[in-house]
C-alpha cells in the first residue's frame, strides 16, 4: 500500500495548527514551523502549494502570516491528501480522477485486482472525505482533555490511609 509522504504529514499538521488558530488572525511561518516541528524551508514549499490551490491565504509583512482560506469545517482531509499525494487509488486503473488502464491488463472490467483496489480506494475516500480539519481537531481536543483527566486522577493522592 502507498503511504503518505512527510510532505503530506507536515501539511496536515500545519493545517491543524491553522485550524486551532482559526478566527484569531495570522500565524507566522516561523512560529508554525517551530510549534509543529517542521523544517521552515520545507514548510514554505508546502504552504506555497496550499496557497496556490486555495487552501490557505497569506498576508506578507509585519503582522502577516498564514490563515485558512475557508472555515475548517469546509476542508476535508481527503482534499488535502489528494492535493499533496495525487489520487487516492493504489492503482491507476482504480482511480476516479486519474484513471489509466494497466499495461498488462487483459480486461479491465473483470480484472480481479482492479475490483479489490477499487474497494480500497472507495473505503479510503469514504473516510478521508468525511473528516474535516475541524472534526479532527475537535476529536484530538477531546482526547487531550480525557488524557489530562486520567493523569490528574493517577497523580492525585490516594484517599485510602495506610494502617
Amino acid at each position: 500500500m502507498r503511504l503518505i509522504s512527510k510532505k503530506t504529514k507536515y501539511g496536515l499538521r500545519a493545517l491543524y495548527a491553522l485550524t486551532r488558530n482559526f478566527g484569531n488572525g495570522y500565524t507566522l511561518v516561523s512560529r508554525l514551523a517551530e510549534d509543529e516541528a517542521i523544517p521552515k524551508k520545507f514548510l514554505d514549499i508546502i504552504l506555497l502549494v496550499m496557497k496556490n490551490s486555495g487552501l490557505v491565504e497569506s498576508k506578507p509583512g509585519r503582522g502577516g502570516g498564514y490563515y485558512l482560506a475557508k472555515p475548517p469545517d469546509q476542508i476535508t482531509v481527503g482534499a488535502v491528501v489528494r492535493l499533496m499525494e495525487g489520487p487516492l487509488a493504489p492503482l491507476p486503473c482504480a482511480s476516479e480522477t486519474a484513471y489509466r488502464p494497466c499495461e498488462e491488463c487483459v480486461d479491465v472490467s473483470t480484472c480481479e485486482t482492479r475490483l479489490v483496489m477499487r474497494e480500497v480506494r472507495d473505503a479510503t475516500a469514504a473516510i478521508l472525505d468525511r473528516r474535516t480539519l475541524a472534526d479532527v481537531c475537535l476529536r484530538t481536543e477531546k482526547l487531550r482533555a480525557a488524557n489530562q483527566k486520567l493523569l490528574k486522577r493517577i497523580a492525585a493522592p490516594s484517599k485510602i490511609s495506610s494502617r
